[in-house]
C-alpha cells in the first residue's frame, strides 16, 4: 500500500493564494454581447466575496474599451484632461496634488480619491457619498464645470465621429456610443483594478515576513486603546480593519472644518452626518499623499499626529475617537515610526512602476 500510494499522486503546480469566483444574480444576469470574450478577474479569497453587476458582465472587449476611454482626453471639453489626469496609476489612481485642476486651470475642492477595489465600494461614492454607484459616478466628472466641463451630448458627438470608437463600442456592447455604454465601459475597467499583493499580503500567505518594527506597527494598528484595561493601541482597525483596510462607511474623524465643509450632510441633509467623509482604504496609502478629503496632510506622520493628539471634538465625532483621553493617545516616537513602517507594507508593487522603492526598516529612524 505504501509503495502504491507513493505513485498514486503527483504535484502539478503550487498556488500561494486561492481565488474566488465573482457572485452575480443569475436570475437578473444579462448575457454578454455576442462575440465578446468573458473577462475573468483573479481576486483572492482573502477578500470578501465580490458581487459584480448582473447587467454589465465583464468582457475583454468592454474592459479594454473602458481602459482606453479612461486615458483619453476626448472626454473633456477641450481635449486637455482625461480621467487618468487626476487618477494616476503610479499614485494608486489618485492625484499627488492637494486638489485637482480643471480644464480652465481652476482648482477643485477635494483631493482625488484612489480608484482600486471599487467592486466592494459601489454605494455612496466620492468623499461625500453623492454618487449611488460606479456607473453613476463615472460621468459626473465629465460634466462637472470644475473638472472636465463637457456635456454628454458633446462627448457622444466626438465618440461617434471618431475613426475607431464606434467599432470598438459595437465590438464591446453590440451598440453605438451612448450614455449607457460609455458608463458601462468605464465601470468595467474600474472594477478590474484590484490591489491585493503587498508585502503584508505576502506575509499573510507565508511568502514573506514583516520586520520587527512593522510587526509592532501592525500590533498597534489592530489593538484597542483602552488604558483602563491595560491596552495600548492606535485604534486604526475600527474604520480601516479587514482585508480591504476600510469599512467603506462614513465617519467624522475629528478634522477642523470650515463652516461650509459639511461632508455627507451636504448630500443627506441630516445634521447627524456633519463632518462625515468616506473612509478610504489604507492599501497603497504610501502612494496616495496628500491625505484627507481636502489633502491637508502631506505625510503619513502628519496623519498619525492628527489621530494622536489633533482630534477636534464635536457632536458628530466618531465614538471610537471620542472615547480617547482628552490628551490623545500619547504615542511615542517609536510607536509612530512603527505605524508608518507598517502602513508602507500595504503598498502593492503593481502601482509603483517608475517609482523608487522605499527601503523597509527594522528599527525606528
Amino acid at each position: 500500500m505504501k509503495s502504491k500510494v507513493r505513485h498514486a499522486f503527483r504535484v502539478t503546480g503550487v498556488n500561494y493564494d486561492l481565488f474566488q469566483s465573482p457572485a452575480t444574480d443569475t436570475a437578473a444576469a444579462t448575457p454578454p454581447p455576442p462575440g465578446t470574450r468573458p473577462y475573468l478577474p483573479h481576486i483572492t479569497r482573502r477578500f470578501p466575496q465580490v458581487s459584480l453587476p448582473a447587467d454589465n458582465p465583464l468582457t475583454e472587449e468592454g474592459v479594454a474599451l473602458g481602459r482606453r476611454l479612461f486615458s483619453d482626453p476626448i472626454l473633456s471639453i477641450d481635449g486637455s484632461l482625461s480621467c487618468a489626469s487626476c487618477h494616476q496609476e503610479t499614485s494608486a489612481f489618485s492625484d499627488p496634488r492637494r486638489v485637482s485642476t480643471g480644464t480652465r486651470g481652476q482648482s477643485g475642492k477635494r483631493n482625488a480619491m484612489p480608484l482600486f477595489n471599487l467592486a466592494w465600494a459601489r454605494d455612496g461614492l466620492f468623499w461625500d457619498g453623492r454618487a449611488a454607484s460606479i456607473r453613476h459616478q463615472v460621468l459626473m466628472p465629465v460634466t462637472d464645470p470644475a473638472e472636465m466641463g463637457e456635456s454628454i451630448d458633446g462627448v457622444l458627438a466626438k465618440l461617434n465621429s471618431h475613426p475607431t470608437y464606434p467599432t470598438e463600442f459595437q465590438n464591446a456592447f453590440a451598440a453605438p456610443p451612448s450614455p449607457d455604454t460609455l458608463a458601462k465601459a468605464l465601470e468595467q475597467f474600474l472594477l478590474t483594478i484590484v490591489s491585493q499583493d503587498s508585502d503584508f499580503d505576502r506575509a499573510v500567505r507565508k511568502r514573506g515576513d514583516l520586520t520587527d518594527l512593522e510587526k509592532q506597527g501592525l500590533s498597534l494598528f489592530v489593538t484597542e486603546h483602552d488604558p483602563a484595561r491595560g491596552l495600548r493601541g492606535a485604534d486604526c482597525f475600527h474604520c480601516h480593519g479587514g482585508s480591504l483596510f476600510t469599512d467603506n462607511l462614513f465617519h467624522n474623524n475629528g478634522l477642523h472644518l470650515a463652516p461650509g465643509d459639511t461632508g455627507l450632510m451636504a448630500v443627506s441633509r441630516n445634521p447627524a452626518d456633519r463632518g462625515k467623509f468616506k473612509t478610504p482604504s489604507l492599501r497603497n496609502i504610501a502612494l496616495t499623499a496628500p491625505y484627507m478629503h481636502d489633502g491637508r496632510f502631506a505625510t503619513l506622520e502628519e496623519v498619525i499626529d492628527h489621530y494622536d493628539s489633533g482630534v477636534s471634538r464635536t457632536d458628530t465625532l466618531d465614538p471610537n475617537l471620542g472615547k480617547h483621553p482628552a490628551a490623545g493617545l500619547s504615542l511615542t516616537p517609536t510607536e509612530k515610526a512603527a505605524l508608518v513602517a507598517f502602513l508602507h507594507t500595504l503598498t502593492d508593487p503593481s502601482f509603483t512602476a517608475g517609482k523608487p522603492a522605499k527601503p523597509r526598516t527594522s528599527t525606528p529612524p
